[in-house]
């Protein structure tokens, strides 16, 4: 359930997607799609997945029943020629790019001694090494733009330790993607295209998360990150970069009181499971550290992660 009116803003605007195919990436097309938006689904599920719905042509089909416009592309991020040649078709197609959303991203939720190399290099090829390139291949198209965004799904920035301890490799990869917003925000100022990070504040009940924890009833549905990330991408990217925001605060701030309706259970709206990455405010104020109840809410859900994850589930 979307909370946030389409304006018509990003009409006729082509977005860049990565890992569109389904998930928070497939929200954010769909909600742009309603504004008569150009979406490049730049994922790799090209057949079905066993295990997860969708791929990149039913994806597809859902933009285009909405009113947008689609171009599914055969995209692996760590590939730099078929990134390329999804742009190029892009360009083909819909005469340049507005707006590149770094979404596609690998998760590990597991210690040192539990995370092979392989492991290790697909997040950092996905996530970090990913958003770069992606980035750095879309800039000539995006500097033509005079509505330019660069969006990526990454947290915060937080140097607390308690997020290097329970997964130090996915806080490196994820981070890599924070820094890209934090330099390229700096860089790409004088190309007037504004470079931002969105995260959620809660778990996000998507077909992989289901699939690794089983359970989504204490988490929000996909709608409230793509309602956050509309907001932002209709803002005005001169004046509206280097910003490090959550889900919920943007939607607040844009007027949305009541989030209740986000929640897959409402019953569960004041015991939502915490995401990783953000401390209580006065906890950390007080003792330099994330709260007890959030160290206990947040690593639950990471124990979780980290069991499926060891044992293939």
């Amino acid at each position: 359930m979307s909370l946030v009116a389409n304006t018509g803003k990003l009409a006729g605007r082509t977005l860049f997607i990565t890992g569109a195919s389904r998930g928070i990436g497939k929200a954010i097309a769909l909600k742009a799609a309603k504004d008569g938006a150009n979406v490049v689904v730049a994922a790799k599920t090209a057949e079905p997945h066993p295990k997860l719905p969708g791929t990149i042509y039913t994806a597809a089909e859902e933009i285009e029943a909405l009113g947008g416009k689609a171009l599914p592309c055969i995209v692996d991020v760590r590939d730099e020629k078929q990134v390329q040649k999804a742009i190029d078709e892009a360009v083909k197609k819909f005469n340049g790019i507005d707006i590149l959303v770094n979404n596609a991203s690998a998760i590990s939720l597991t210690g040192t001694a539990h995370t092979d190399m392989k492991r290790y290099d697909l997040m950092h090829n996905i996530n970090t090494r990913g958003t770069f390139l992606a980035s750095k291949l879309c800039l000539p198209l995006l500097q033509n733009s005079d509505h330019a965004h660069i969006l990526n799904l990454s947290p915060p920035l937080n140097m607390n330790p308690y997020w290097f301890s329970v997964h130090v490799a996915y806080t490196m990869a994820k981070y890599g993607m924070s820094m890209c917003v934090l330099g390229m925000s700096e860089e790409f100022k004088q190309y007037n295209i504004g470079v931002n990070a969105l995260w959620p504040k809660t778990a996000i009940a998507t077909a992989a998360i289901e699939m690794l924890t089983g359970d989504t009833s204490t988490s929000r549905k996909p709608d409230i990150v793509s309602d956050a990330a509309y907001v932002m991408l209709c803002k005005d990217p001169t004046k509206y970069t280097g910003k490090f925001e959550i889900d919920e605060d943007v939607l607040k701030a844009a007027g949305i009181k009541d989030l209740t309706p986000y929640a897959c259970d409402p019953k569960n709206v004041d015991n939502l499971l915490l995401d990783g990455f953000l401390d209580d405010p006065a906890a950390l104020a007080q003792h330099k550290t994330v709260s007890s109840a959030s160290v206990r809410r947040y690593h639950t859900s990471a124990a979780r992660f980290a069991e499926k994850a060891e044992s293939g589930g």
